[in-house]
């Protein structure tokens, strides 16, 4: 296998402006995304990493990006994955910028793109797709690309070890999802702002599309609201169709208990960031109060401790890790180690528009022994990937090419900013 050596990283801020209404919840009500992404050249290859915005704030974690980068230039990808676990924990623990966390916010995010681009380099290198990268790693030199620390009372690298190799028989049979393809949930019915009517109306196209998930948008101040518009939906499509709300973080737990109550009788599969993320006290009662109806969680949780904790308390039944919000695939794994370790399902946020996730599902199913439930699909930055998802009848298509299809188009999106890649200054 050749060389493939770190030439360069860099940081890249790209920030897209959505259609009206995409992308609106009960707290965030800007329609923009944006990527604060790290990009690394290796020589003719390069990795491409990302970590999810909202735009503001990219100059920031760019920065951060500019200077955790410097470490790895002149490392030789493979030498460097061999032992990744210990990188990703030198950068997390940098005795001056852990301050400023710890393993959490801009810096956190930033080894998030940064470690995202390096398995990116890394499947390009070795020419397969992220996917099968993973999955072909034996046990042990998984666990050398991932920290584990700080989850040995509950989860040590021996146990990790032995639960790996428990689930090798059970492969060949979990890998014919690789022919069928991972099923999808459609998230994009329900934004905040769409009318009562539009809701409906992308709920019968999402349903005609082959999705048999979708997902409504709650949070308001009128609670009848929230409540009219999930009965209406799940009046729509009949008892069979899995329905999910999702408040933001919106809600007090008092709140949360009223509307999760007031909801209860139209079944939603589960109630997504129903209050503020660290709160896991709340998150614990609410599961209790709201069973069967599962507490789903992590599009903000930022780390595996918390994850921990959340798992712990049997806080959560659904566990939403998002590799463009923690630390990258490397702690993306880690968390799904330890939410197969409480036996609870992986269903990922997908701040990456479901791009690199669609890989880390396969790969959990496939090594980890994961249920094959659903993965989210949100469209809107399809233009701006130079290998966008493909869904078909409600469900993605196996990626074949080599990397995590992370390459962002050149030039597309907002201009400006420190270490901007759009340059054309062409809106999205």
């Amino acid at each position: 296998m050749p060389s493939t050596v770190i030439g360069s990283v860099q940081g890249v801020d790209a920030r897209y402006v959505l259609k009206p209404g995409e992308g609106v919840d009960a707290i965030h009500n800007t329609e923009m995304y944006g990527y604060g992404a790290a990009r690394i050249g290796a020589g003719a290859l390069g990795g491409t990493g990302l970590a999810f915005t909202l735009g503001g704030g990219n100059e920031l974690i760019v920065a951060a990006i500019d200077h955790f980068g410097q470490a790895l230039v002149g490392r030789e990808i493979e030498e460097l994955m061999a032992g990744f676990g210990r990188v990703f924990r030198s950068i997390a623990d940098d005795p001056q910028y852990r301050w400023v966390g710890p393993h959490k916010g801009v810096v956190h995010l930033a080894l998030g793109a940064i470690t995202n681009a390096c398995w990116d380099l890394w499947a390009k290198a070795r020419g397969v797709p992220l996917w099968k990268l993973i999955v072909d790693l034996s046990p042990a030199q998984l666990l050398a690309a991932i920290d584990l620390s700080y989850l040995e009372d509950v989860l040590t690298r021996d146990e990790a070890l032995a639960l790996l190799d428990a689930e090798a028989p059970g492969r060949a049979e979990r890998a014919t999802v690789i022919e069928r393809g991972y099923p999808g949930y459609d998230t994009s019915v329900g934004w905040f702002n769409y009318s009562d009517d539009e809701v409906l109306d992308r709920a019968k196209e999402a349903l005609g599309a082959g999705f048999g998930a979708l997902k409504l948008k709650v949070g308001s101040p009128d609670q009848e609201r929230d409540v009219r518009r999930a009965f209406a939906l799940r009046e729509l499509v009949g008892p069979d169709v899995r329905v999910m709300v999702d408040a933001n973080q919106q809600w007090t737990l008092p709140q949360a208990l009223e509307v999760g109550h007031k909801l209860a009788p139209m079944h939603p599969f589960w109630i997504e960031e129903p209050t503020h993320p660290d709160d896991v006290e709340a998150h614990r009662v609410l599961a209790r109060a709201l069973a069967p109806i599962h507490i789903a969680a992590g599009e903000a949780v930022p780390n595996r401790v918390i994850f921990k904790n959340l798992l712990q308390a049997d806080a959560i039944g659904i566990v939403q890790v998002d590799a463009s919000r923690v630390g990258g695939v490397s702690e993306f794994l880690a968390i799904s180690l330890l939410a197969r370790r409480f036996g609870k399902p992986v269903v990922p946020h997908v701040g990456d528009m479901g791009q690199i996730h669609q890989h880390l599902v396969l790969a959990n199913r496939i090594a980890l022994g994961m249920p094959e439930l659903f993965l989210e699909y949100i469209p809107h930055l399809r233009a701006y990937f130079t290998q966008p998802a493909e869904v078909r009848d409600g469900r993605y298509v196996t990626p074949t090419r080599p990397g995590a299809s992370s390459d962002l188009v050149p030039g597309a999106g907002l201009p400006g900013g420190p270490g901007s890649d759009s340059g054309s200054g062409a809106r999205a």
